[in-house]
């Protein structure tokens, strides 16, 4: 089997990454999971809950625009094993949280740490894939978000009921500490690895040898187009999916009674499919060029797919039927995962390697800023109305939008030089 396929050290590169996303999401994800029952308990208000979701998400932006940078002066070896240790010690550090405004700073912590992750990752797979395997690497590191979100409602009530709703937040935050073994143990870069054969740095070089070189200052970054073209794409899109992971326990538990228990399975099905979206995303995005398509449209094309599957969300609070909504919402939600990974696919297809942690920082940033842009008018939304409709319709266009912005800030999807 040839190496560009299945073998190579690599890919245990890869599973690394995908194990530290799971992680990133179970840790996040404990708070959507209990909220419901943390609501009425602590008598919160839904902008109460609106609050304590956007000071994560305002946490997390701030935290990604200098965790690109970051990255790129220290190197993903160092700086992705300091954050995931201060994520898993904040995570852990909501058991100590009784009231809104200890909750919001506990979430604030949590989200300046874990904006570690997707730099980390991205700018990993920058560095150890060349671009006919990177949508595919992202893809599969990216599905991790979908794991971590399954394992949620299968860990979280169960822990809750047992132990009380802290122990949910202790074990899932500390277990994280156990990646930091087999990340500082099999982690070097792929010219300086044992393990990396020279078959393998060759293949992985393909698209040309990296050369070492400071990282580009962000005043140099942020009046070009193609930066500004990533941070809208993520600006438009990435609040939909903050919006499933924070509120889709509460959409499902309002709209359709499902209790906190009883999570698991529709939880389970709708980030399973996420899973396929991610890989599959990827792997389509790769096909298409091993095909002989340019690589510029084999992302194109992968992206417009992705956005005319994300079109049915609208009808997802319409229906009065729990399997139909979910269903349409696991169709929502693999687009976005296929759409997403092609996105880090591109940032590494255009930047060279000293600027993608920081336009992955940069663009993140704008996506987590939009997540808490959105956060407090969902939050407005529900307390005035009590209808999800409008947001899903808003949702359900997003990714066409986004698929027409870079039609227009990227014309052609290629290496840049940039000095």
């Amino acid at each position: 089997m040839s190496v560009s396929i299945v073998r190579g050290y690599r890919w245990r590169i890869c599973a690394l990454l995908f194990f530290a996303t799971t992680l990133n999401y179970l840790d996040r994800q404990v708070l959507g999971i209990l909220a419901p029952d943390l609501q009425r308990t602590l008598e919160w208000s839904e902008v109460d809950y609106g609050n304590i979701v956007a000071a994560f998400k305002l946490a997390y932006a701030i935290g990604l625009l200098g965790m690109g940078r970051f990255l790129d002066l220290i190197g993903v070896r160092r700086g992705y094993a300091a954050g995931l240790t201060a994520w898993s010690l904040a995570g852990a550090g909501h058991a100590l949280a009784t009231g809104v405004g200890s909750f919001a700073i506990a979430r604030g912590a949590l989200g300046i740490a874990e904006a570690v992750n997707f730099p980390a990752a991205v700018k990993t797979i920058a560095e150890w894939f060349p671009r006919s395997e990177r949508a595919l690497a992202a893809g599969v590191f990216n599905s991790g978000t979908n794991v971590g979100a399954i394992l949620a409602p299968l860990v979280v009530p169960w822990l809750a009921v047992r132990y009380g709703w802290q122990s949910a937040f202790i074990v899932t935050g500390l277990i994280g500490l156990t990646w930091l073994f087999f990340w500082l143990t099999m982690y070097a870069p792929p010219a300086e690895h044992p393990r990396v054969s020279a078959e393998e740095l060759a293949f992985i070089q393909g698209d040309g040898v990296v050369e070492p070189a400071p990282p580009l200052p962000w005043r140099t970054l942020v009046k070009r187009r193609d930066v500004i073209t990533m941070c809208l794409m993520k600006f438009v899109t990435d609040p939909v999916w903050w919006f499933f992971l924070f509120w889709l326990p509460k959409f499902l538990n309002e709209r359709h009674g499902v209790s906190v228990i009883a999570l698991g399975v529709p939880m389970i099905i709708i980030y399973q499919v996420s899973s396929i979206g991610s890989i599959g995303g990827g792997w389509l995005s790769s096909h298409f060029i091993r095909r002989g398509m340019t690589l510029d449209k084999a992302r194109k094309t992968t992206l417009f797919i992705a956005a005319l599957f994300a079109l049915p969300i609208a009808y997802a609070s319409r229906t009065d039927s729990l399997w139909v909504a979910v269903a349409l919402v696991s169709l929502g939600t693999a687009a976005h995962q296929a759409f997403s990974a092609n996105i880090y696919a591109i940032i590494g297809d255009v930047f060279p390697p000293k600027a993608v942690g920081s336009v992955v920082g940069m663009s993140s940033f704008s996506g987590a800023l939009a997540g808490a842009i959105i956060a407090e008018i969902v939050g407005w939304m529900l307390q005035t109305t009590g209808s999800y409709v409008p947001v899903f319709g808003m949702f359900s266009v997003a990714y066409v939008i986004a698929w027409l912005i870079i039609r227009w800030g990227i014309p052609e999807i290629a290496p840049v030089a940039i000095q």
